[in-house]
């Protein structure tokens, strides 16, 4: 089916339109193909839109986010495919380029142990997902934010981060801390984005055969963190100003 516009998800979202409309020129002409819950979002399995040349893929998933009632939920679960092939945000889109949306149910990709998300924390999921039948210790840190003593107090936190880097090295900690210790598991989900008071912005969960290295696991896991990502914070006050907390150098 070859659709010129998103016109039913226009109908029933309140967000700005994605506009599939022809560019005069520098355009080029692209296939989304949704399945599943994705395909409900956007109101129909196929549809063409057009984009500026050099468009990237996640630009591509930003426009969506923006312009689709829903999206933002979904898309940390989604797998993407560019042309048959799993792609990263960084792939540039080229004319004709078919683009499929996998929500898990259809193929989404297995969650990565280290990973951000722009969404609030799904702490039960997270701790089921390191579970194991051999693991005698499970162990969770949630680092809530919270209001500093004092004038004027905080109201919120906002994290930024180099989204490919730090993800990378969140699944590089987890993955090396496994390695470690036979029989250990580690998983780490940091927060993006404005985070109230009282909500995690990162949650680490361990789980070993004995309670030592699930301690250890998780304690290394906090301050490697702290070191290694590239994700920075901003504190809102009450009076209304910000500040960037800027303290630790990065390292590898």
């Amino acid at each position: 089916m070859i659709a010129a516009s998103l016109g039913d998800n226009r109908r029933r979202a309140s967000k700005t339109p994605f506009s599939s409309r022809l560019l005069a020129s520098g355009a080029v002409r692209l296939r989304i193909v949704a399945f599943a819950t994705v395909a409900e979002l956007l109101g129909e399995r196929e549809t063409i839109v057009d984009r500026p040349e050099g468009t990237r893929l996640g630009e591509l998933l930003d426009s969506l986010e923006h312009s689709v009632s829903g999206f933002d939920a979904v898309r940390d679960r989604l797998a993407v495919a560019v042309n048959g092939r799993l792609a990263d945000a960084d792939v540039v889109l080229t004319e004709d380029s078919e683009i499929a949306l996998l929500p898990p149910v259809s193929g989404g990709r297995p969650a990565a142990p280290g990973r951000l998300t722009r969404q609030p924390i799904e702490v039960e999921a997270l701790l089921a997902e390191v579970a194991n039948p051999g693991c005698g210790a499970q162990l969770l840190f949630l680092g809530r934010v919270r209001s500093e003593h004092g004038a004027p107090a905080v109201t919120h936190l906002t994290y930024d981060a180099y989204d490919s880097m730090a993800s990378e090295a969140l699944d590089r900690i987890c993955r090396d801390l496994a390695d470690d210790e036979a029989g250990t598991r580690v998983a780490i989900v940091h927060r993006l984005g404005n985070v109230p008071l009282g909500e995690p912005s990162v949650a680490i969960v361990t789980a070993s055969p004995h309670r030592a290295a699930a301690y250890e696991a998780g304690r290394a896991a906090l301050e490697r963190l702290k070191k290694e990502v590239p994700i920075w914070k901003r504190e809102h006050f009450a009076d209304g100003s910000a500040s960037w907390r800027e303290e630790e150098q990065l390292s590898t």
